[in-house]
């Protein structure tokens, strides 16, 4: 049986990470790896600074705090630096949204959320993943 491409992910988009230096972080993945930050995001309406890090058809995502308050904040303290998320591209996130939904997978917030990449993005939560982070994104809407 042929499944519905419009709504099943066809690549890793990127892999985020918490970090709570990013100045310290890029450092490290430029001199110890050679991967450059070729971008740098603040996104202050959510408390977060991400710095973009190409690696191949994917790419790394530095996420650090701009204060105690940012999304990335309670991770840190209850977790640490460490992988934070998967992001997942899809064609049409609606529809990946509903799929995902309708398999039992629960969605974080009402709706999709403009990414820091600029396109839509919708959040599964992790007790309904088996533990990862996966982020939606939908590059055609």
């Amino acid at each position: 049986m042929e499944r519905d491409r419009t709504n099943t992910p066809n690549k890793i988009n990127h892999i985020g990470i918490a970090v709570r230096d990013l100045d310290a972080a890029v450092a490290m993945w430029q001199l110890g790896l050679g991967l450059a930050a070729v971008q740098v995001v603040e996104m202050p309406e959510r408390g977060i600074k991400i710095a973009f890090l190409p690696c191949g058809e994917a790419t790394i995502e530095l996420v650090a705090p701009l204060g105690e308050w940012g999304e990335i904040s309670k991770f840190l303290d209850e977790r640490g630096p460490g992988l934070h998320h998967l992001c997942l591209e899809v064609e049409n996130l609606q529809a990946a949204s509903d799929l995902a939904q309708a398999q039992g997978l629960r969605l974080i917030g009402s709706e999709a959320k403009l990414g820091a990449e600029g396109y839509p993005v919708r959040f599964l939560h992790p007790k309904s993943t088996g533990g990862p982070l996966v982020e939606l994104l939908g590059k055609n809407g």
